[in-house]
């Protein structure tokens, strides 16, 4: 399952994107910056002081030069300018909703803000970050700024897990917390079109306590109507629910349970029906099988941008923006932004 994030790093440096990052002041983000720049796998862009990254970088042994590295110092001298055109864009983009000009500037001292606007100028690529901060911190210059491919499109998490043997996507494990019918539906449908992306064909899993029935439960409503709005926007997409894990991944248990599965016990794409039970299953998978937990990689928005798990390693650093590279790369994403 190596050889996928393999693909992914090859398939980074034969173009790269430009990446930008906020939190330079975080030691796992620099041994990835320096890792990322060393391989020529992105052109990576720092949002910080520069004699403050080096000071951070020297005390924690990170052995960087900065020299040729492109960093942006929001209170140098020269960019008193470029700091102003940023907040006039956010002003621009946030008046309706109450925003003052003079909330604006203050808003872009913060470098998620400064980055997300980067990406939205297109003077980036795209852009990683929250390693250093909640989810819902940075997932709001994100809404902000960036938005999302469609007028009332909800935004998703997907983790890519590397097993030993088996290479899964999780979903959603960080942002919607009780999904309705339509979000499950969103949420599968954008799954799917991420493992495309990435050359896996999608094999997707609704997961539930029960299997076609077994019960009735009200809980369970939702996944049955999920399922009739994922047939009619994408036909030829192999999918089940409502689903056992069991059933949904063990060949034999699938055999037993529900012989007529398309699935056949090997799904590839896991949709959970809920924030909690998604994030207790990706990091029981992390901390309890060993497996590498990627992302969360951020579904349904306009450009990409990927938020990290404050539990990461540099390493895990270097493959998210490894993945936000080829996402750069990919036709899936629209700059244009919907009317």
């Amino acid at each position: 399952m190596k050889n996928l994030i393999a693909r992914i790093i090859d398939q980074a440096q034969k173009n790269p994107q430009r990446i930008v990052f906020a939190e330079t002041d975080d030691p796992r983000t620099l041994q990835a910056i320096d890792y990322l720049h060393d391989h020529k796998i992105i052109t990576p862009v720092l949002i910080g002081s520069k004699e403050k990254i080096a000071a951070i970088a020297e005390k924690n042994k990170v052995k960087m030069s900065l020299d040729d590295l492109d960093i942006f110092d929001k209170d140098a001298a020269g960019s008193k300018e470029k700091m102003e055109t940023y907040a006039q864009k956010l002003y621009e983009r946030r008046k309706e909703k109450g925003m003052t000009i003079e909330e604006a500037r203050e808003k872009m001292q913060l470098p998620d803000y400064i980055g997300c606007m980067m990406t939205h100028l297109d003077e980036v690529d795209g852009m990683v970050s929250g390693a250093t901060s909640h989810s819902s911190d940075f997932l709001t210059p994100i809404f902000q700024i960036i938005g999302t491919k469609e007028k009332f499109h909800k935004v998703s998490g997907v983790f890519f897990m590397l097993m030993q043997q088996r290479f899964m996507l999780f979903a959603d494990c960080s942002v919607i917390v009780n999904p309705d019918a339509r979000d499950l539906a969103n949420i599968a449908l954008d799954t799917a079109q991420t493992a495309r992306r990435f050359g896996i064909e999608p094999r997707v899993a609704m997961l539930s306590f029960s299997t076609h029935g077994s019960s009735a439960d009200e809980s369970i409503q939702k996944i049955p109507e999920a399922m009739k709005l994922i047939k009619q926007e994408d036909p030829s997409l192999i999918i089940d629910g409502e689903i056992q894990l069991d059933a949904a991944v063990v060949p034999d248990i699938a055999a037993r349970k529900f012989p007529d599965s398309p699935l056949q016990g090997n799904a590839n794409i896991l949709i959970f029906p809920d924030l909690n039970s998604a994030n207790i299953g990706y990091k029981l998978c992390e901390r309890l099988a060993k497996a590498d937990a990627i992302g969360p990689i951020l579904q349904g928005l306009r450009k990409p941008v990927n938020d990290l798990s404050r539990g990461c390693d540099w390493e895990d650093i270097v493959h998210v923006a490894a993945i936000t590279a080829c996402e750069a790369m990919s036709a899936d994403y629209d700059t244009k932004e919907y009317q």
